[in-house]
């Protein structure tokens, strides 16, 4: 393990540890108690500011982790019955929302692939097929990401291949900072994860969050897994294309062959072995289960099938209860579990219509406008905090302006949680981002200048595939 050295003056580490969380704490409590006593014009209702109270609490503190991201979602759902919000029935059942267990079991899921050394396995082959000169691995790079984050979580996809890369580098003696191509690998794991990532309902808990919520909220949820990927691919295809075309503009490659990468490349294969059985029959499984998603998800259920999937991976013992508890991040489990509940109330309670009709002023009356504002603010947001917190912030806020327009309000979802997971510019925009700058290779420049010239163009195709490619599936941004 990596020992950080924290090289600034001891008083100022004292000072920063003193003040700083309790300084933000007491920011959190504040804004609550100033939102929950003062008098709002319009016909807010007692429960509704309470409920607003509640929600810009829970923001603080998620946008300036003064608790963990699943502890302020816990408290959120025990202090909407204590400010009378909902009841403890209500609030709690909406936990058990259908999204969290899908999250759950696509996490098992991902947790069997990853402990067999099946994902590791499929990595190094790819690359081994395709990158035998410095361009080409780098795009194998980029679409090996890319394409294992349609399938498990971008952030999980980043971590298992962030060592390949890493040992890739060391073995063509790239310097750190200093080597273009160097930068090039690392920010091509990252975009190439981030951009995969939206593609379907498994690259993260994003799209399954936004579902949940607007699930609650209008009593159903007309995407399928095949339907909601319909909506996502041309973004995903036309930012590949970018990603690429970005990357080569700012970090040229500097090297003429990757000779010794190859070399390791096939060492780490031979060393792998001929293939498992365990590793075939997780394969089986987990191909039957995207099958079974996109043909019957939506009559099945999708959570349905994710825990029958974890079901049968346990009953033909392909995994082990503590090789689950490993890879399966629980936190976010919960996270996800109290931001679906923060989101109902807060559209039950009002506070979202109230909140929406004092936002949209004069423009209401343009859809088109409406969703850009809701896209950009949420990819602005999705650089600076969680991603997971922005769906649970903007969802609600969206649904409310949705209803205030007359827009169909199932269009919500994808136009909050697909800009939500394309952070290109800070590390903590995204762990995929973090990981990269994690190497040493990348300066924070190197990340942000051409991070939020992407993030610019992923906004604009976005906003024109709602308007141009979006109608022919069947949802419209104009008034219903």
């Amino acid at each position: 393990m990596d020992v950080v050295v924290d090289t600034r003056p001891l008083w100022r580490i004292l000072l920063a540890r003193a003040v700083g969380r309790p300084m933000r704490f007491a920011l959190g409590i504040g804004a609550y108690w100033i939102v929950s006593a003062m008098e709002f014009p319009g016909d807010l209702t007692a429960q509704g500011q309470q409920a607003l109270a509640v929600f810009v609490l829970c923001i603080i503190f998620w946008a300036l982790n003064v608790l963990p991201l699943m502890i302020t979602s816990l408290m959120a759902i025990a202090l909407l019955p204590l400010t009378g919000v909902m009841t403890s029935a209500q609030a709690y059942s909406l936990f058990g929302n259908s999204a969290v267990f899908f999250i759950l079991g696509a996490f098992i899921l991902a947790a069997c692939l990853m402990k067999s050394g099946l994902s590791t396995r499929l990595s190094l082959l790819f690359l081994r097929q395709f990158g035998h000169s410095p361009r080409q691995l780098l795009l194998s790079i980029f679409l090996l990401n890319a394409l294992m984050s349609f399938f498990m979580s971008e952030h999980a996809v980043a971590a298992m291949n962030f060592p390949i890369v890493a040992e890739i580098v060391a073995v063509l003696g790239l310097r750190p900072v200093r080597s273009s191509y160097g930068k090039a690998m690392f920010l091509a794991l990252a975009w190439g994860s981030t951009i995969g990532g939206v593609a379907t309902l498994l690259g993260g808990g994003r799209a399954p969050l936004a579902l949940a919520i607007l699930q609650q909220v209008t009593g159903d949820s007309p995407y399928t897994f095949l339907s909601w990927s319909l909506y996502a691919l041309p973004v995903v295809f036309v930012m590949l294309a970018v990603g690429f075309a970005v990357i080569l503009r700012w970090f040229p490659v500097d090297i003429d062959s990757v000779k010794e990468a190859e070399a390791v490349l096939e060492e780490r294969v031979s060393k792998l072995g001929r293939v498992k059985n365990e590793e075939k029959a997780i394969a089986a499984v987990m191909v039957l289960t995207v099958a079974t998603w996109i043909g019957f998800g939506h009559t099945l259920g999708l959570a349905n099938i994710a825990i029958a999937a974890v079901v049968v991976l346990f009953t033909f013992r392909l995994v082990a209860w503590r090789e689950v508890e490993e890879y399966v991040n629980w936190g976010i489990i919960l996270m996800y579990g109290g931001a679906i509940c923060l989101g109902a109330a807060v559209d039950q309670s009002g506070a979202a219509r109230w909140i929406a009709h004092g936002l949209i002023g004069e423009w209401a009356n343009s859809p088109a406008l409406v969703i850009m504002a809701i896209s950009g603010s949420t990819w602005l947001l999705t650089e600076a905090m969680s991603n997971s917190a922005v769906v649970a912030l903007m969802m609600p806020l969206g649904l409310g302006i949705a209803e205030d327009v007359g827009m169909q309000m199932a269009i919500l979802a994808p136009v909050v949680a697909i800009p939500a997971g394309l952070a290109f510019a800070f590390p903590i925009g995204t762990p995929a981002n973090a990981i990269a700058y994690s190497s040493g290779y990348l300066r924070l420049r190197d990340l942000i200048v051409p991070g939020m010239l992407m993030g610019l163009i992923a906004w604009i195709v976005f906003n024109v595939t709602v308007n141009v490619y979006w109608p022919l599936l069947g949802y419209s941004p104009t008034p219903l």
